[in-house]
């Protein structure tokens, strides 16, 4: 069986496929990072990933500057 295909483009350019973006679904998609909830009084000082980060590691260095214990020792716990 032949099939013949019109190869000319008849799309109107209103349909403009260039700019689309791919949105991933289900189970098999990328995702980047650990994703967490915070409370709304938490997202009002920390608004994105960038500012939570942040402080989480300002948190890690206080920790490790005013424990007693090695900075091995600190982060296995941090890892329990």
């Amino acid at each position: 069986m032949s099939q013949n295909f019109d190869l000319d483009d008849d799309l109107l350019p209103e349909y403009d496929f260039a700019k689309m973006t791919v949105v991933a679904r289900g189970p098999g998609r990328k995702t980047s990072g650990l994703k967490v909830d915070i409370e709304p009084d938490v997202a009002v000082l920390f608004p994105n990933a960038e500012a939570v980060n942040e402080g989480l590691r300002l948190l890690i260095r206080l920790i490790e500057k005013n424990s007693p214990l090695p900075n091995e020792e600190i982060l296995t716990s941090f890892k329990a």
